[in-house]
């Protein structure tokens, strides 16, 4: 959710830009692997710190979210001696290859782009409005192991803890206990694709803090620098340790620039107390879209937990999914100068995502463009 009026300390923090300004006087690029550089083990010290999981943890730097990804797919096979990898349906993990054959949603990101990587399986992702529960989650995956899958076979299980393309559903508590629970008996890797939830956006810094168990490997990008190109693998330590030397790695993966922006930006976190902020905004856009569901049936759902809320619409009936009022919405918003995006299964959420450092005036002066475009569309 981007405004018009923006003021441009609030994409381009001071604290962060001040941090890349002084490492670009100092230098701007070596590669990690041939010549090291402090401030990037002390931010992998950083993460490995508050990444979840009470375990001794290890970090690697690459440069986009789906990168990541891929990674962390490589540490779970060569740690496991297996291959493959099951995701879940709406879930998105990036634009590779193996990230979009992670994805679970074709268009448009599967489309004309042929055949996808081998070893990659999907199942359900609870919906609760529209009737998937934890329940068929599990049962998905028990009968992938009864009819396709053996489970000693399995590397890694990767999820969001929260989906962003998909729709903003949360994972049930019950689904990532369970998940656990399965990974624990058969000895596979529980990835957590952090890439959107991650640096306070959920009103934690990541967002299996608010469950009660853990992933062995989380990946992280977009929030983590501030704007920059970085992205990062953390995970246990055995884990990390598996793969080869030379095996990781990049010749950009931890850019200097990136590091420095990425210290800057827990700083903030910290010193201005986003993760609060998250909760206080998220709280506050919940209570003025449920003021327009009172008027509007057709917006189904208000979801989310912090500051990543979702608002999904339906027709009148409240079961059909209705995206073309979504888009409606979307497009009538940009055309009084704001900015949104679509999401969903069914392409018929509107997500918000403003920056958490947004002022109070500048989220209300979006709030009040996003109920005229509602209300617009409605009478159009």
């Amino acid at each position: 959710m981007v405004p018009k009026t923006l003021t441009t300390d609030r994409h381009c923090h001071p604290k962060v830009m001040a941090a890349v300004q002084e490492q670009i006087g100092r230098f701007t690029h070596t590669c990690h692997q041939v010549l090291p550089y402090e401030n990037y083990v002390a931010l992998a010290e950083r993460l490995n710190e508050k990444v979840p999981g009470d375990f001794p943890k290890k970090t690697a730097f690459v440069t986009t979210g789906a990168e990541a990804v891929e990674n962390a797919v490589k540490i779970a096979r060569a740690s496991t001696g297996r291959s493959a990898v099951i995701a879940f349906c709406g879930g998105f993990h990036g634009r590779t290859f193996m990230g979009m054959s992670l994805t679970g949603k074709v268009v448009p990101y599967k489309r004309d782009f042929g055949a996808m990587m081998p070893d990659i399986f999907h199942v359900p992702f609870p919906m609760e409005l529209h009737g998937a529960t934890s329940a068929d989650a599990l049962h998905g995956i028990e009968q992938l192991f009864k009819a396709d899958l053996d489970p000693e076979r399995v590397a890694a299980i990767i999820i969001e803890p929260v989906q962003g393309e998909g729709g903003f559903y949360s994972a049930p508590n019950e689904l990532m206990r369970a998940l656990r629970q399965l990974c624990d008996d058969h000895g596979i890797v529980l990835i957590a694709d952090e890439v959107q939830t991650g640096f306070a956006r959920t009103g934690t810094l990541f967002a299996m803090e608010h469950y009660d168990v853990h992933a062995d490997i989380t990946t992280m990008a977009k929030g983590l620098a501030g704007g920059l190109p970085l992205a990062a693998v953390t995970g246990r330590q055995d884990l990390m340790d598996s793969v080869n030397p030379g095996g990781l790695g990049g010749t950009y993966g931890g850019n200097p620039l990136g590091i420095a922006a990425a210290h800057a930006v827990l700083d903030v976190i910290e010193e201005d107390h986003l993760c609060a902020r998250a909760n206080d905004l998220g709280q506050k856009l919940k209570e003025r879209l449920t003021s327009i569901q009172a008027t509007t049936p057709e917006l189904a759902d208000i979801r989310g937990p912090g500051f990543m809320v979702a608002a999904e619409f339906n027709k009148a009936d409240g079961s059909t999914p209705n995206p073309e009022m979504a888009n409606a919405i979307r497009a009538e918003a940009l055309s009084r100068g704001l900015v949104l995006l679509t999401c969903g299964v069914f392409g018929n959420v509107i997500r918000f995502l403003a920056p958490l450092t947004i002022e109070d005036s500048v989220f209300d002066e979006a709030m009040v463009v996003f109920e005229a475009s509602v209300i617009a569309v409605k009478g159009a």
